[in-house]
């Protein structure tokens, strides 16, 4: 069962707050338009998620600026100072996905946001920040002619093909000569496309670019996210800490992605590894969530945990547990035929 106790007691009136101190919400942390974004994803997956989804989505409203999201709020002012593409292209997947909101009020503000913020995404240099309007693309209702929505899922696509094809080699299958955070969102987004508009050069891409994380990620039986203190340049090693619980979403939703498009089974049991990571199939043995609260540990150091519980890692927690919940006939079947 999803549990929402934490994710309650981090969102006030005006949205979700970005951190806390231990398991307390942390007032002084204010907003994000990242937390904000992937609340909303929440929200909308729940059945009672209405007044949540309205909270989380006028937040993102408010955060309209003239050009663009303003990505932090502290004390009712907005400041430009953590604005990144990679955050507004978040914001574009959870108002695409807000477009097929069953409430008329969620869809109409999101499809609001949509129209006004959509053009800039064109002018991406960020392969994330393309990758999530790509998703977003693929799973939402955008109000354009059929034709035009194609277009511009091939025109994303292809600027991702160009980005792997101008850096990948023989023993390197990525967009980048290295590899940070939230990595699966890229061939997650190619596998998405390829189920759109059936182009085998997005399939093997995205196929290739997967299967070239996988092998990096899952070492001796579980997931092992690349570490943040240096992440990892080709060439170069994998540190092994801290490791982030965004990572461990990213890398569940490729598998399920890829496993949806094309059915290998291989990619569901990645997907389940990737989910059993934040209850202890790490490489410390140690659960990240926390059943007292309801939150998650913000990451798993080389001495335990990071006991404090911000929004980030409670999303990406219940964020895998609501997919989980809803596909877990699917994977109840992999469990069976393994």
């Amino acid at each position: 069962m999803v549990d929402y106790r934490h994710l309650n007691a981090m969102t006030t009136q005006n949205g979700m707050l970005q951190f806390s101190q231990l398991q307390t919400p942390d007032p002084g942390s204010g907003y994000t338009l990242d937390d904000n974004a992937r609340a909303l994803i929440v929200a909308l997956n729940r059945e009672d998620g209405y007044e949540l989804a309205g909270c989380y989505a006028t937040y993102l409203y408010r955060s309209q600026r003239s050009n663009s999201w303003a990505n932090f709020e502290l004390n009712g002012q907005f400041s430009s100072s953590f604005d990144s593409e990679d955050s507004v292209g978040r914001a574009l997947l959870a108002c695409s996905l807000g477009t097929t909101s069953h409430w008329p009020e969620i869809r109409k503000i999101c499809i609001d946001m949509m129209v006004r913020n959509l053009p800039r995404t064109f002018d991406f240099s960020s392969p994330r920040a393309i990758a999530y309007t790509l998703l977003g693309l693929c799973k939402g209702e955008i109000p354009v002619f059929p034709e035009k929505l194609l277009h511009m899922i091939s025109l994303l696509s292809n600027r991702l093909i160009n980005l792997y094809q101008s850096k990948h080699d023989n023993g390197w299958f990525w967009f980048e000569d290295y590899l940070t955070y939230s990595n699966g969102i890229l061939p997650q987004a190619l596998f998405a496309a390829y189920s759109t508009n059936g182009d085998k050069k997005t399939l093997k891409v995205g196929h290739d670019s997967l299967n070239f994380l996988n092998g990096i990620l899952f070492r001796d039986g579980y997931l092992n996210i690349i570490g943040n203190k240096g992440w990892y340049s080709k060439g170069g090693h994998i540190p092994l800490f801290d490791q982030q619980p965004v990572d461990a979403a990213s890398i569940y939703f490729a598998c399920m992605e890829a496993y949806a498009s094309i059915g290998n089974r291989e990619y569901l049991d990645l997907a389940k590894l990737a989910h059993a990571w934040y209850r202890g199939v790490n490489v410390h043995s140690l659960s990240l969530y926390n059943a007292e609260t309801g939150g998650c540990f913000d990451s798993l150091t080389e001495d335990g945990v990071n006991l404090n519980q911000g929004a980030e890692s409670t999303l990406s927690l219940i964020l895998c547990d609501l997919h989980a919940e809803k596909n877990m006939q699917v994977l109840t079947e992999s469990e069976c035929s393994s």
